[in-house]
């Protein structure tokens, strides 16, 4: 049993520094990139010179609550992303089952909405010129404020209904409200038949990802002239990268973020405010340092992004194959190695499942993972080596897929047993090959 100074540490304290901090964190970076040239030294400078505090206000203060541009954009877009969830056609299909019998429902239309989505904001501004291009970099600092305070309402509402009018039987609350708020009530909240994890995740926050890059884009054209090499380069592998998202939409929906963690200011503020503020960080601060590349570089740097994200998509896509067919399948052109594994449920009733042994998830347990960092450098590379901020995501990332891979070891120690600790000796590489790690066993 965890002590009480952990069950503290875990419940409390952490949501609640992550709660106060990352919201200014955010903040700080949009300003960094966009008033202070990406210079972490000079934001320091700031904070030396007229004190934290002072200086946090000074940049926060004025557009706490975002402006009416902002509020508009966000609405407009909402609007739409909740539209195209419902008219845009797209096949059934299910979640995984969870602990208490509940299997979440979605409709796969991810590529067909993205596509949709590129469309009306190419068309809508560069065709009919309703409005700029450059709308999103423009007020991104309000954007991302209002952004803030919608999905800290947002969440609230959540943690309300998740107690008093939960969407099914995998609710509950852990007794203290703080860790409910920041963790969630509820695993699958609906909301007037949307679902609230794949709006929040992949309909707004990711979403909005793309249509930033373009924003981004246009306003480097709009200030020199031009489009730079480090730009094209930096958007074309992040757009391939989300094609691919949308593309393996149903087999997120199925990953261990969504089955695990409920719907709560960790993951639906993280995927409506942390997402467009952080992880488009480096291709923000490339609108205002047009760095040119050779030609050669910058063809190297795309066929290797590209092919980083396609590796991540085909050994993703692989396991989900294998998981679909029970196993009859090719992998790589021969039968897949297969560990065949029971386990019981919460209700003490024994069921089946298999472990792959072999392609992509035979070089290592976790081998996917090391394209999809390695795609994330490779866009980032372009900024070069000036500064360190664009590379914070890429650092972000790391830590937290290394902490994702271990959550999942856990998880299926705890799920398999001796079948784990099977495919453990047959896999022994965590993540990179020849790295040879189990979380909670010998190593």
């Amino acid at each position: 049993m965890p002590s009480i100074a952990s069950r503290f540490f875990n419940r409390t304290l952490v949501p609640l520094c992550l709660i106060i901090l990352c919201p200014p964190a955010v903040i700080l970076i949009w300003f960094t990139n966009t008033h202070l040239q990406g210079s972490l030294e000079s934001l320091l400078q700031l904070f030396i010179q007229h004190g934290f505090f002072h200086v946090l206000w000074g940049i926060w203060g004025p557009i706490f609550f975002g402006t009416k541009t902002a509020w508009a954009v966000i609405g407009i877009f909402a609007a739409v992303q909740l539209i195209l969830m419902r008219v845009v056609p797209g096949k059934p299909f299910q979640g995984p089952l969870t602990k208490k019998g509940n299997t979440p429902e979605y409709k796969a239309n991810g590529v067909a909405c993205f596509v949709i989505t590129l469309a009306l904001f190419m068309g809508c501004s560069y065709g009919l010129h309703w409005f700029s291009p450059t709308v999103a970099y423009d007020n991104l600092g309000a954007i991302l404020c209002a952004l803030n305070i919608f999905s800290l309402v947002f969440c609230l509402l959540l943690y309300i209904k998740g107690l008093t009018k939960p969407s099914s039987s995998d609710h509950g609350s852990s007794g203290n409200p703080l860790f409910d708020y920041y963790w969630g009530t509820e695993l699958y909240p609906r909301i007037f038949g949307w679902d609230v994890k794949q709006f929040t995740n992949c309909r707004l926050g990711m979403m909005a990802w793309p249509i930033l890059l373009l924003s981004y884009a246009s306003k480097q054209v709009e200030l020199y002239g031009y489009l730079s090499d480090s730009m094209w380069v930096a958007v074309m592998i992040q757009m391939v990268y989300l094609m691919k998202f949308y593309l393996w939409e149903t087999g997120y929906l199925r990953s261990i973020d969504i089955m695990l963690d409920r719907a709560g200011f960790y993951i639906c503020w993280g995927c409506l405010v942390w997402v467009p503020g952080v992880y488009t960080l480096s291709t923000m601060y490339l609108v205002t340092h047009p760095i040119n590349l050779p030609t050669w570089l910058a063809v190297g740097i795309v066929m290797l992004g590209s092919g980083s994200v396609l590796v991540n998509y085909w050994a993703d896509k692989q396991r989900q194959i294998f998981r679909a067919t029970n196993g009859q399948c090719k992998v790589w052109g021969k039968d897949p190695v297969t560990i065949h594994a029971t386990y019981i449920n919460d209700d003490g009733e024994e069921k089946k499942s298999i472990l792959l042994a072999s392609g992509w998830f035979g070089v290592a347990r976790h081998f996917h993972y090391v394209p999809e960092i390695l795609g994330a450098f490779l866009w980032t590379l372009p900024a070069m080596f000036n500064h360190f901020l664009p590379y914070f995501y890429v650092v972000f990332l790391t830590v937290l897929l290394l902490h994702r891979a271990y959550r999942d070891e856990l998880k299926c120690a705890k799920k398999y047993g001796v079948y784990w600790q099977e495919y453990c000796k047959r896999v022994p590489s965590l993540i990179m090959p020849g790295v040879h790690l189990k979380f909670g066993g010998k190593k």
